[in-house]
Order: C-alpha cells, then sequence, then structure tokens
C-alpha cells in the first residue's frame, strides 16, 4: 500500500506474509473449534453465517480467536471442515487439537488462481484464507497460505 500504515477493520486483522511465507510449522494439540461449511463445487455457501456462528460461541466462553487462524480443508464438492484456533476449550462447539509438522507458502491474488496454486503444493492440507473479501478490498491484498503437511 505504498508505505502506508495499514489500519485494522475490525474485522480481520492485517496480514503479515513475511511470518509465514516458507515457514515450517510445528503444531502439537493446537486448540480449535470445528464447523462446517456448505459448498458447491467446492465453493462456499454459507461461510460468513458459520464464522458468525463460531464468533458467538467463542466471545460467549469468553475466549479469543488466535492470530485470525481459520483452516479450511475440502472433504467434498458439498462440505467443508473449518478449524478456528482459539485460546481455551469452547463450550458448545465442537473443540479439536491438531498436531502435526507443516510448511506454510502464501499465496497472493484472486481466489480463481486457488487451484494453480493447489496443483504447485502436493500433500497440501489446510488452507487459511486470511481475510475476507471487504477486508481483502480494504487492505489492498487477498493473501491465502497453504499448509503442506511435511
Amino acid at each position: 500500500m505504498n508505505n502506508q500504515t495499514i489500519k485494522p477493520t475490525g474485522c480481520c486483522p492485517v496480514f503479515d506474509p513475511k511470518l509465514w511465507d516458507g515457514k515450517e510449522v510445528v503444531w502439537k494439540d493446537k486448540k480449535f473449534i470445528k464447523d462446517q461449511v456448505l459448498t458447491v463445487f467446492y465453493i462456499p455457501v454459507n461461510f460468513g453465517a458459520v464464522m458468525t456462528r463460531a464468533t458467538k460461541k467463542v466471545e460467549e466462553a469468553g475466549g479469543n480467536f488466535v492470530d485470525g487462524l481459520v483452516l479450511s480443508e475440502s472433504v467434498s464438492k458439498w462440505k467443508m471442515d473449518v478449524c478456528l484456533a482459539v485460546d481455551k476449550e469452547i463450550a458448545g462447539a465442537e473443540n479439536v487439537k491438531i498436531s502435526g509438522k507443516f510448511i506454510s507458502k502464501v499465496y497472493e491474488g484472486d481466489f480463481k488462481d486457488m487451484g494453480k496454486w493447489m496443483a504447485q503444493q502436493p500433500k497440501s492440507r489446510y488452507v487459511w484464507y486470511t481475510t475476507c473479501p471487504k477486508c481483502a478490498k480494504v487492505y489492498g491484498k487477498n493473501y491465502v497460505v497453504i499448509f503442506r503437511e511435511v
């Protein structure tokens, strides 16, 4: 953004790709809450509603999201699992823990390039869409992180 300070929107945090690009990420029992998004041929339909529902559960439990980290994993053409990083167990949510070693790769561009990016990441497991479309427009960048299991 031409050396200007990027002001947070209050929705999605400002993403710094240098913190994630080409990094080895090791999680041991990292806390997440899991939900499902309806998709039609892999295109999310109710992503916003699922995020709103998850946010309400986290707030009601007095918890916090960690790093704005929302991992997506396509289960089929019709369903996508989403795991939101949290700082504690959340009552009324499906609590899961993720362990593993991953290499993260940051991409920037339009979502239509997703197929090309995924082809570059064999054994990819999770995708992190770092900002919603509205915040990506405000920030001037649309970053996507793909985690490849190693």
